[in-house]
Formats: structure tokens, sequence, C-alpha cells
């Protein structure tokens, strides 16, 4: 009952009861990929197995007036992209024993500072069952406010309360008052996991411009003439430079 109130529209499926205490968590991994270097992500699995398992790939280049074949070509090698993921989490809550969370915030026709200010002005009086305000803090995620006070015990009786009438401006509007909660990483376990779609190109020399070794890979290794298929991605990073690859949840 002292949790903040919020509508929610729930679609989908339905799962086991013995399922619902579970946390699922969306994979956003950060890759760091050094130069001479290139991830290539295909639209089929199997093709990017065929690429790793060729691992040696000489790719063409459009090298204009040069005569020998051999300066037109670059051998790189491919091979699978293995990154960690979560295998298991427990997260250990603790309730702030001088922090509140203020929320069901009212929609006025004023800014957000002067909605926290006139919120702050309130809870810093005694006679309101708060005391002096030591920080706030405006979540916009969610559209709630913490009240941090400089004494012990403010935040517990507030939080029975529950709500409180607070008057702004020529009107009175009802705010919810909750624990505010923080939460710590107890365990975080982590296994292997390979990229399916993606393969990763390394030994790419700097002969040709971005560009045109971007195109020069992905017009290779969507031949499947050469074992490769259709492209879904292509990043290269040119040899003196470093980059970073965002890896998020397959959904295809």
């Amino acid at each position: 009952s002292a949790l903040p109130e919020k509508k929610m529209v729930f679609k989908g499926f339905t799962v086991n009861k013995e399922d619902m205490n579970k946390l699922m968590l969306t994979p956003l991994i950060q890759y760091p990929l050094q130069g001479g270097s290139a991830l290539i992500t295909f639209e089929e699995a199997k093709v990017a197995q065929r690429i790793i398992e060729m691992r040696k790939h000489m790719v063409e280049l459009s090298c204009g007036d040069l005569e020998e074949l051999d300066q037109c070509r670059v051998q790189v090698q491919a091979v699978p992209v293995e990154i960690l993921l979560p295998s298991a989490l427990e997260i250990r809550l603790t309730q702030s024993s001088r922090s509140i969370l203020v929320s069901d915030l009212p929609s006025l026709d004023i800014s957000k500072e002067a909605l926290l200010d006139k919120l702050e002005l309130f809870f810093s009086k005694t006679k309101n069952g708060g005391s002096e305000v030591e920080s706030r803090e405006f979540l916009d995620d969610s559209g709630q406010m913490v009240l941090t006070f400089t004494q012990d015990g403010v935040a517990e009786l507030l939080i029975e309360r529950g709500h409180i009438q607070v008057p702004i401006g020529k009107g009175k509007y009802k705010v919810k008052i909750s624990p505010c909660m923080s939460g710590d990483i107890a365990n975080l376990q982590l296994q292997p996991s390979r990229c399916p779609r993606t393969v990763l190109l390394l030994g790419i020399p700097n002969v040709l411009s971005e560009e045109s070794m971007r195109d020069a890979l992905e017009i290779h290794f969507q031949k499947a003439s050469r074992g490769g298929g259709e492209v879904d991605a292509l990043a290269y990073v040119p040899a003196g430079r470093t980059g970073v690859a965002v890896f998020v949840e397959d959904t295809g």
C-alpha cells in the first residue's frame, strides 16, 4: 500500500506462476573494436557460421590503375564474437531512513523547478510533518520526486500517513508518500555467449578510405559464391583508431 500508484496496460502472454519472481534482463553490451577490424552481421546465422569456418578470406579491392592483381586483394581473418551475458543477478534492496518518494504530482501550468520549490517549501515545515530538506531530486523517467531530510524519523512518519494534501496556488492537490528504495547488486554471474549472426574480421590493412573499405567488405561477404549472404549491418574501424560497438537483444 505504500508503493506509488501507476497505471499500466499489460500486453502479450502469461507465464507460469513459478516464473513470476524472475527478473528479465535486456542486454546492452559495449564491445571494444581495435583498429584494422570490422564487425559484420548477417541476416542468417548459418551464413555467419559458414564464414567463421572458412576463417581466411581474400577480399578484392577496387584499386584503380594498379596492374598487379595481387595488389588488389587483402586477406582478412574471420573469428566468432564472444560476449559476456548475465546468467544470475541478485539485488539487495534497502530503504532510506531520511528520504521519501513523492508521487501523483499534479500537472500544473508551471515549470518543474517551480513545482519542486513549492513541494520543498511545504515539506520543510514542521507543522506539515516535515523538517529541513537536505536535497531534492526529480526522477524524469517516472515523474516522481525524492526528498531527503536532515533529521531521522521524519521520513518514517510521513510514509505512515501515505497521502498528504499540498496547497499550490489556489488549489490543493493530494500527493502520495512512499518509501525511497535503493538497490545494490549483491551477486552477478556472467557466462560467455557467442553472437549467432555477427562475425569479427581482423587484419584489415589501411589501404583504402573508410567508406571504400566498408563497401568492399560488404560486397565481398554478401556474395553466396564466397560463402556469404545478405548483410544486415557492418561496422569498420581503420587501423590507428578504436571504436565501440553496442550489442542489443536479437529480436529477429
